[in-house]
């Protein structure tokens, strides 16, 4: 009689060894979880309210249409049984093979087990009939009130997209084959990720998107060369050095949402919007800002419009000698720098040549599928949190925009951690995704309650620097480009905010694909078009249903756009001059900071 040996190598010894590391990691599980932050209840879902609005019109259906309601019934049962009866007579007859998959095709279970396998496979279709049923129910309840029934259709499907049962080990035939071919190696390497994940949040799950030591920010992200020419409390401004022997007379400064750092727009060389400009001949700015603390409780975005777009405005003229500058402001930065433009129309300003909007709203009559998030509840939430803490955790805005894209940035890349164990790729996008910066407490709730709930902007006028701003305000000449797909930004609201503008010269562009990969779309990959057309006093859908499409990157378009609106050509510029000496090379110290000024 012989024993295995327990010697490591072998697979005893592999196995002793897991259930030392499983034994290590329980533990410190346990001491991750006793750490957790204390999320308010307000932030972890919508109120109770809209569930019971949905109870009482679910009744009111009942009574008022029961024959609509037997038909859910009937309909969702007979697909029910007859996939059971289908499935069962497979197996009778000997057959170890799936029964009929109409479908629907979802890449969840594009894997050859959960087509082929007669078990996985079941699951699968029931999971998809159930999730059917759901979808059906709730669409047709007549009795809810739009608003609520455009959430709730949101957090049903939020619930059903959670139950997938490719998001649970016992049902997920490709982590359990995984498990065996690795003789449960994967799932030791996926509870360490889990581990890991959880001690770095401070015991909330959040999956890590993309390796972490894969990426260095101004190493080999955010590469292109530059100055720090100026700073404050609020931002630094970056000066690029310039690649061409000639640039346009008047510089170009960008303003990126501070919801994210600047350098989404120059990840790497070959998809750097930053480098591009630069390369087409202009001056360029961008205004990396600070990360807030509880130190910035009362910044408002009177401060971000004084203190951050002013003063680069002024800093950038002063340090190129111009009474000119171009401005670009990206979706918040965008909503923002209307409202400078408002405030230095009513001071007589006129500083900024033209301005160029990247996926930004003014107009917030329709919030698109962010608006879920927008309603009392969770505002009201918001606004308890910020008043404690005195600025708004990156966790939140992080947490809420990954969940318009769960099964994208939740559930599948959980899936492949934790189950499969597989370590994050090396993805620079979603590294910068997780790179999340913080909002100052008095901005957050003055962007939530007087833009986005009250749409003050387009309507009765916005309150800020001393001034009541309305979009019609704008007067400047303006680009504005949007994004088809977008999640956050809708590019129907983007449009009609540009629409309701004050200028008299208005280009808009639609671009394929979404908030980040529409705008940051080089055109030497040639991967996504745009859409353009002149007749921006069309509806939307018109305005898309006769525009032209155009293959390729709008940047070009947009350069062209303006070129003429730059001035001549003149020596190209260094960074800085003898009143703003060089601070700190690009991409500068601020855009360095991950927990807080």
């Amino acid at each position: 009689m012989t024993t295995e040996s327990s010697e490591p190598g072998t697979a005893l010894g592999r196995l002793e060894e897991n259930i030392a590391r499983i034994e290590e990691l329980s533990q410190r599980l346990v001491s991750a979880f006793a750490t957790k932050r204390s999320v308010p209840p307000s932030l972890q879902g919508p109120s109770q309210e809209l569930y019971a609005k949905a109870a009482a019109a679910y009744m009111t259906e009942m009574m008022q249409n029961p024959a609509k309601i037997i038909e859910h019934q009937v309909g969702y049962w007979g697909k029910t049984l007859r996939h059971y009866v289908e499935a069962q007579k497979s197996l009778a007859s000997g057959r170890f093979a799936a029964p009929p998959d109409p479908g629907p095709a979802d890449r969840r279970f594009a894997g050859e087990l959960w087509q082929n396998h007669p078990f996985f496979n079941f699951i699968k279709q029931q999971y998809q009939l159930n999730a059917e049923a759901v979808d059906t129910a709730v669409r047709d309840l007549d009795a809810l009130d739009p608003a609520d029934k455009r959430r709730l259709e949101y957090f049903s499907r939020q619930i059903v997209d959670m139950f997938s049962p490719a998001n649970f080990l016992g049902t997920n035939p490709e982590a359990l084959a995984r498990a065996v071919e690795t003789e449960g190696e994967s799932l030791v390497k996926g509870l360490e990720n889990l581990v890991a994940d959880l001690e770095r949040n401070d015991g909330e799950l959040i999956v890590t998107l993309a390796d972490r030591d894969a990426f260095r920010v101004g190493e080999n992200l955010a590469t292109t060369p530059g100055e720090v020419v100026w700073r404050n409390h609020l931002f630094e401004l970056i000066q690029y050095s310039p690649s061409t022997e000639e640039v346009h007379e008047i510089p170009l400064v960008i303003f990126p949402p501070w919801i994210n750092k600047f350098y989404i727009l120059d990840l790497k060389e070959k998809n750097s919007l930053i480098k591009w400009i630069v390369d087409q001949g202009y001056t360029l700015f961008v205004v990396s800002w600070a990360n807030p603390d509880a130190g910035y409780r009362d910044i408002s975005l009177t401060d971000y419009v004084e203190d951050g777009y002013l003063a680069a405005l002024r800093e950038v003229k002063a340090i190129c000698g111009t009474d000119k500058v171009n401005a670009i402001g990206y979706c918040i930065a965008g909503t923002t720098l209307s409202l400078t433009l408002g405030v230095m129309k009513a001071r007589g300003d006129e500083s900024v040549a033209s301005a160029t909007f990247f996926t930004t709203l003014t107009d917030f009559s329709d919030q698109g599928e962010v608006g879920v998030f927008l309603d009392d509840d969770f505002v009201d939430g918001i606004e308890e949190e910020v008043t404690r803490a005195g600025y708004l955790d990156s966790f939140y805005m992080s947490r809420t925009f990954s969940f318009l894209r769960s099964n994208d940035l939740i559930y599948q890349p959980a899936i492949k951690s934790y189950m499969m164990g597989e370590p994050p790729p090396a993805f620079d996008l979603l590294y910068w995704n997780g790179d999340g910066t913080n909002l100052p407490a008095t901005m957050a709730v003055e962007y939530l309650r007087g833009l986005c709930q009250q749409d003050r902007l387009a309507t009765t006028g916005f309150d800020v620097a001393g001034e009541t701003v309305h979009i019609s305000d704008v007067t400047v000449p303006v680009c504005a480009i949007a994004c088809e797909t977008d999640h956050i930004a809708a590019w129907k609201s983007s449009y009609r905010g540009v629409q309701k503008m004050g200028s008299g010269e208005k280009t808009f562009i639609l671009s394929e694909s979404g908030h980040i990969a529409g705008i940051v779309n080089p055109p030497s990959k040639k991967k996504y078009g745009h859409y353009v057309n002149p007749d921006l006093s069309l509806a939307a859908e018109d305005w898309r249903g006769t525009a032209q499409y155009e293959e390729g990157s709008w940047w070009p378009r947009w350069e062209a756009w303006l070129a003429p609106r730059s001035g001549p050509m003149v020596p190209a510029r260094e960074p800085g001059d003898s009143e703003h000496e060089p601070l700190a090379p690009a991409p500068g110290t601020y855009v360095l900071v991950t927990k807080g000024h």
